[in-house]
């Protein structure tokens, strides 16, 4: 026993600082793995109950389609559901890690530390339409028309099945920016050339709001730790001036 017990202190010992230190106590500071970010969530978004690509107001898990004029594209079960999606894609974590070859996702989550903190970074995690997180699936972010055919009745967030992209609607296009840049040099994951351009363009042309700002407050309460790239606007220059 006693020597099973130094075992696994050596075992933390070794880890990354960053992968050891979980929490699990609702109450409890800092970052969490996914399953137990997903109980804090409410409390980051409480008062601010609006779907992140489409605006719609939402209770619980249930989504107020009057309050946005959303149309069901497909399915009907996940249309009418809030869920809670991850900007950075879990797939593109994962991708970059050596974990998700020997068995996706669910390995990421059993063995890998670090895939876990990411997975469940409050600054990440965003309240959606579980159709539109399901359509969205692991496409990259574009713009390729000013006034798309909508797709989701007045929703101004559209999808590009063929071409596997996403374009969202312009109010969240700074957000979705200012995580990319915050996931990428956190965890140390790639950003293309094209991608590291447009998300620069949006940050720079979308700038910090009110939201966002007490979204990141919230955060910072809660995770112990935010995204500088909202806080501190320095850090965009810094950042896209090595682009």
């Amino acid at each position: 026993m006693i020597f099973r017990s130094l075992a696994f202190s050596l075992l933390l010992s070794l880890l990354p600082a960053h992968a050891a230190d979980l929490v699990t106590r609702p109450g409890a500071v800092g970052h969490r793995d996914f399953r137990h970010a997903k109980q804090v969530l409410p409390k980051v978004y409480a008062g601010l109950e609006s779907t992140f690509y489409c605006g719609c107001r939402y209770r619980g898990k249930s989504i107020d389609f009057s309050s946005c004029s959303y149309q069901v594209r497909k399915d009907a079960r996940r249309g009418s559901r809030q869920e809670w999606e991850h900007v950075v894609p879990a797939w593109v974590i994962g991708h970059q890690r050596q974990c998700w070859q020997r068995g996706g996702r669910k390995h990421c989550a059993a063995v890998d530390p670090v895939f876990r903190k990411a997975e469940g970074d409050l600054v990440n995690l965003v309240p959606v339409i579980g159709e539109i997180n399901a359509d969205r699936s692991n496409f990259r972010y574009a713009v390729w028309a000013d006034d798309p055919p909508p797709i989701y009745g007045q929703c101004r967030t559209v999808v590009d099945f063929k071409k596997r992209r996403i374009q969202p609607r312009q109010v969240v296009r700074g957000r979705i920016a200012r995580i990319q840049m915050y996931m990428a040099t956190t965890y140390g994951l790639h950003l293309s050339q094209q991608d590291r351009r447009l998300f620069c363009t949006w940050a720079r042309a979308y700038p910090v709001d009110a939201w966002e700002r007490e979204r990141e407050h919230r955060i910072q309460r809660i995770q112990g730790s935010g995204n500088r790239f909202v806080s501190d606007p320095a850090a965009v220059d810094s950042f896209c001036s090595r682009s």
